[in-house]
């Protein structure tokens, strides 16, 4: 009797665990979970890979298994045909990882949709190009100097990789390849930052399975990526710091941050202090010397989140009155972020196969916060790294009739307004709303989640009220160490 109901119980947790597998299409996923390394919170998800030819012209040659995650709809039973794409940013982001992080601005959509992730080929779970030996953030390298950095990753991923096949030509055969394979007969695509490039290239080649387009921080397909950031940022530090200089209590204790940031650079140029901080990931006692790569890759990340950004002119008063701790601790805290959540190795690949050619110093950047040396590091790698082809039509603006919703945040460092309202222009059912004082990324503001999903159910931009968005306020610099003033 024991031995049967042994098997009995054993019976059960078998059937249990077949019913945790699904099937979508002709795909088979098991049960998984999606998280971020620097969170510990965890999403279920149902998670299977799709084995695909790394050259498409050689299908029988070596296959990369793309990494796909599958997020069901609230109503799984009654799900609409149609799932929505999430497409992540970079280039060089996992979707599967960056998801957790913006799952609420899912919500509503998920409310009646599947969400489908799929990490890009070259990033998370889809053949990484990582390249294994750490880079040295202190300071930018010479173009030497990222000349041999570059090749010694080459050497890391000869073994498994082609990098000429990792470009985004090659990741929208891959989404509509994922998109056949879970019988979709159309899909919906949210594209953040890098990612509405991808969408753009996606609904030109196959405009038949794109129902909605929601471009989140629109990167136009004439941009050169990296040719821009220094302006950008420029003019995205006169909107925040502005915010101080109409705010009497942070003009009264702070000054101006702007000659304050100024300064501070012009002293690490020639006399980089050497900080004592606490590690802020292992509260750990360390030394190191405050350089201005360190302070510039601070600011621009920063500028992302005004929320962040607000923190600017007190870190930036406390530099000044030679206290640094703070800006050393948080620099190198965001910066190895940063460094963890982007594979290297397939920006490189999109980057030099898609825009390396175009890549040009300006002379009108120089004395700006990051200069021409960003450009001309990337114009060292792309010297070096394999390039794919790029196809004919690629800078072409997107012209289609598909609904699309365009989104910007007012002080976005990296994607501008004016990015988003050259592109809607050749979108006849496109509709692009600015948040106001908001940065990079902006789908999850607000009320934003319940107009993507609105707009993702009807198909039409132009008849969202987006009232809601007007509530949205500035985020006013902090003025102390408790915060703003009430």
């Amino acid at each position: 009797m024991r031995r049967i109901l042994i098997a009995a119980a054993l019976l059960t947790l078998a059937c249990a665990a077949n019913a945790q597998n699904r099937k979508l299409g002709s795909l088979e996923f098991k049960t998984c979970s999606l998280s971020t390394p620097f969170s510990g919170d965890a999403l279920a998800a149902q998670c299977a890979t799709l084995q695909v030819p790394e050259n498409p012209a050689a299908p029988n040659g070596r296959k990369i298994g793309l990494k796909i995650a599958w997020i069901p709809a609230d109503k799984d039973d009654a799900a609409e045909p149609d799932p929505v794409f999430m497409l992540a940013g970079g280039p060089g982001q996992s979707a599967l990882e960056s998801y957790p992080s913006t799952a609420g601005a899912f919500a509503e959509t998920r409310k009646k949709r599947h969400l489908i992730l799929v990490d890009q080929r070259g990033t998370g779970a889809s053949n990484a190009l990582t390249c294994k030996e750490p880079f040295d953030e202190t300071q930018l390298p010479t173009p030497q100097a990222a000349s041999d950095y570059t090749k010694r990753c080459l050497v890391s991923l000869s073994k498994r990789a082609d990098p000429r096949f990792y470009t985004t030509s090659e990741a929208i055969q891959d989404l509509d390849a994922v998109r056949k394979a879970i019988g979709a007969a159309q899909i919906n695509l949210v594209g953040i930052s890098y990612g509405t490039r991808v969408a753009q290239q996606y609904a030109a080649k196959y405009p038949a399975s794109t129902r909605t387009l929601v471009l989140d921080s629109v990167a136009p397909n004439s941009l050169v990526l990296g040719n821009e950031f220094s302006r950008n940022l420029e003019d995205a530090l006169d909107l925040q710091f502005a915010l101080c200089a109409k705010t009497p209590a942070c003009v009264r204790r702070m000054g101006n941050p702007r000659e304050k940031l100024r300064a501070l650079m012009a002293k690490l140029e020639t006399d980089p202090p050497l900080v004592t901080y606490r590690d802020g990931i292992t509260g750990e006692s360390k030394q190191e010397k405050l350089t201005p790569a360190l302070v510039a890759g601070l600011v621009r990340m920063y500028a992302y989140m005004p929320l962040a950004s607000s923190l600017l002119p007190l870190q930036l008063n406390e530099a000044a009155n030679g206290r640094y701790d703070a800006l050393m601790a948080l620099s190198k805290m965001l910066g190895d972020q940063m460094a963890d959540s982007i594979t290297l190795g397939m920006q490189l690949s999109v980057i030099c196969s898609e825009d390396g050619g175009e890549l040009k110093a300006n002379p009108a950047d120089e004395g700006t916060l990051l200069g021409n040396d960003f450009s001309r590091y990337l114009a060292a790698q792309c010297a070096v790294w394999p390039k794919g082809t790029r196809p004919a039509g690629f800078r072409a603006p997107l012209k289609t009739k598909v609904p699309a919703l365009l989104l910007s945040g007012e002080f976005d460092p990296v994607t501008p307004p004016r990015y988003g309202d050259a592109v809607v222009k050749s979108l006849p059912n496109g509709r692009h709303l600015v948040l106001r004082g908001q940065g990079h990324n902006v789908i999850g503001i607000g009320c934003m989640p319940k107009l993507m999903g609105q707009f993702i159910d009807t198909a039409d931009a132009g008849k969202l009220d987006a009232k809601c968005l007007a509530k949205l306020a500035y985020t006013p610099p902090f003025t102390g160490f408790y915060g703003w003033e009430p």
